[in-house]
């Protein structure tokens, strides 16, 4: 619970994090370089916690990998996109908050489990908390209304990601070769990209520090211990405790970034985090086989 709870935390600094990036800094060299380090990280931990780079290899063949690289590498941009334009409260709440209801629904076309008459409750109160929480910045703000629209195309991302994740994980990929290797394909596509990015930031020890602290901790520490915990916990658990990370980047962006919500708003967030939660409690009480659904972590 520890280690859910660890990764939770540190996948919501991300976007606090990358609010103090250097002059010049763009959005999509940030989530990039975010992506490239964090393979790196992973790659380097692999072996010694029981990974096999031989098998990694492998596994980069399989058109699964290729869907969770895909989509890894489509995140990165999205989400930094959305907090930069409509702040990182909103943008992460509607990227995190999004993902399970498109995760749920892909999950249906994929595999063919029909939605429950809870999951479609607590679906049900996230799609609400949503309309409320984007309503304000739609109708007041264009910039804000584009940066939710790529929190929305992050949330898809992590949906796809999870999806795409848990076809590995019931064929027997560890919880660690998954984000390890899509992250490795998932650089190499984006490398062209980020070589046309001015990167003259990266040379200051602020840019040096953003692109360590973003890849080694928010990526590779964050899934060493996500992947630790789901070894030793079921979906329902696993499911509730990551509001670590909506709750830890709400908070870093009204306390630490000084956002503000509107009335409205806060409300669709309550509302967003309560879907969440009773997922987790649906989940905790649903049987072993439903158990199995369980979330493959963020890219």
């Amino acid at each position: 619970m520890l280690s859910v709870l660890g990764a939770g935390a540190l996948f919501g600094t991300a976007g606090t994090a990358a609010a103090f990036a250097p002059d010049g800094a763009t959005a999509t060299a940030v989530g990039i370089l975010r992506l490239e380090v964090g393979a790196l990280a992973l790659l380097a931990a692999l072996p010694l916690l029981g990974g096999s780079l031989r098998r990694l290899v492998r596994l980069l063949r399989t058109p699964a990998m290729l869907a969770t690289a895909v989509s890894a590498a489509a995140y990165q941009p999205l989400f930094f996109g959305g907090v930069g334009r409509a702040g990182v409260a909103l943008g992460t709440l509607v990227a995190v908050g999004s993902a399970p209801v498109l995760a749920g629904l892909l999950g249906w076309a994929r595999f063919g489990h029909r939605p429950t008459p809870g999951w479609l409750a607590a679906t049900g109160v996230c799609l609400v908390g949503l309309v409320l929480l984007c309503a304000p910045d739609l109708t007041t703000d264009g910039g804000a209304g584009v940066g939710l629209l790529l929190a929305l195309g992050a949330a898809l991302a992590i949906a796809t990601y999870n999806v795409a994740a848990k076809v590995q994980l019931d064929r027997g990929v560890s919880a660690l070769e998954v984000p390890a290797g899509s992250f490795l394909v998932g650089a190499v596509l984006l490398l062209p990209l980020l070589l046309a990015q001015p990167l003259n930031w990266l040379a200051s020890p602020g840019g040096i520090g953003l692109a360590l602290y973003l890849g080694v901790v928010t990526m590779g520490l964050a899934n060493v211990l996500f992947a630790r915990a789901i070894q030793g916990l079921t979906s329902g658990p696993v499911t509730t405790l990551m509001l670590a990370d909506p709750l830890v980047a709400t908070g870093l962006g009204v306390l630490v970034l000084g956002e503000t919500l509107a009335p409205v708003a806060v409300l669709g967030a309550v509302l967003i985090l309560a879907g969440l939660l009773l997922q987790g409690v649906l989940a905790a009480r649903a049987g072993a086989e439903e158990a199995e659904a369980i979330t493959a972590g963020y890219p």
